[in-house]
């Protein structure tokens, strides 16, 4: 397995957590203190504090002291766009569209449905083709 992908599974991981993904999205307004993280999230500090640590060693955040605050922010801000794909392919199943992986299943169909045509098939031979292809709901 290439190094990349073994990166990629633990950034995954890390972000495998709706509070952590929470405190990104706040972190991508801008750097901000434990203390006013947690109230504008509505989590106790100390839960904060342990989800920035995660944050931090994976190398997605980091401190900045600023006197006697720390602040956090991101360490790169494609954090967040990579998220926004992620929200965007998710988009569909919040608001009662097709969930991703029926998305998935009507992109084969469509991939198939040119390769039917050319066959030469008679029509009622290619409209059962087609039948058989619609994607289970």
């Amino acid at each position: 397995m290439d190094e990349i992908t073994i990166l990629q599974a633990d950034v995954l991981r890390t972000l495998a957590n709706p509070r952590r993904l929470e405190i990104l999205h706040r972190l991508a307004e801008g750097p901000c203190e434990v203390g006013r993280l947690a109230e504008e999230i509505g989590a106790s500090q100390p839960n904060v504090s342990q989800h920035l640590s995660v944050l931090r060693n994976a190398g997605i955040v980091e401190a900045e002291r600023d006197g006697r605050e720390v602040r956090y922010r991101l360490t790169d801000p494609d954090v967040i766009t990579a998220c926004a794909v992620m929200r965007g392919v998710l988009q569909p199943a919040v608001e009662g569209g097709p969930r991703p992986r029926e998305r998935l299943a009507e992109r084969r169909v469509a991939r198939r449905v040119p390769e039917l045509v050319r066959s030469g098939l008679g029509g009622e031979e290619l409209l059962r083709r087609l039948r058989g292809l619609e994607p289970e709901r």
